[in-house]
């Protein structure tokens, strides 16, 4: 798990060297909600608080994401992907899939397909309340 998550920041660094593998998932997130609250975010992923205002905060730097107030509650600030955020989170999901193909390109589907399993196995088990999130507390 130690070699699989070395690999993962190092493919991140790659892709955007000014951010981290925790920002590149945030990101995702913000996408695939269409936006959320920082707060809605740490408890998503079972972070710190200030670890996701820092990450919020190198996003909003590289101009990746930006805070709009909330439509229904104006003292509510929902964080957005920019149109550049958007951009580079394409092109790292491109080439993320692509390392993926290279990598898994002589596996046998039948173990693909194991891989697949134990992975969405995994990852639906919830974290013990002690057990820190892998990458929790990079900036």
């Amino acid at each position: 798990m130690t070699a699989f998550a070395r690999r993962a920041r190092s493919a991140a660094a790659r892709m955007h060297p000014e951010l981290s593998l925790v920002s590149f998932t945030l990101l995702s997130h913000l996408e695939e909600r269409k936006g959320c609250r920082a707060s809605d975010l740490a408890g998503h992923y079972a972070l710190d608080k200030s670890t996701v205002s820092r990450q919020i905060a190198a996003l909003e730097r590289a101009g990746l994401v930006v805070r709009r107030a909330d439509q229904d509650d104006h003292r509510v600030h929902v964080l957005e992907l920019t149109p550049e955020g958007a951009a580079i989170l394409a092109k790292t999901t491109m080439e993320r899939r692509a390392m993926f193909d290279e990598r898994l390109a002589d596996w046998d589907p039948v173990d693909l397909d194991r891989f697949a399993a134990y992975l969405l196995r995994y990852n639906r088990e919830p974290a013990p309340p002690h057990d820190a999130t892998p990458g929790a507390g990079e900036d």
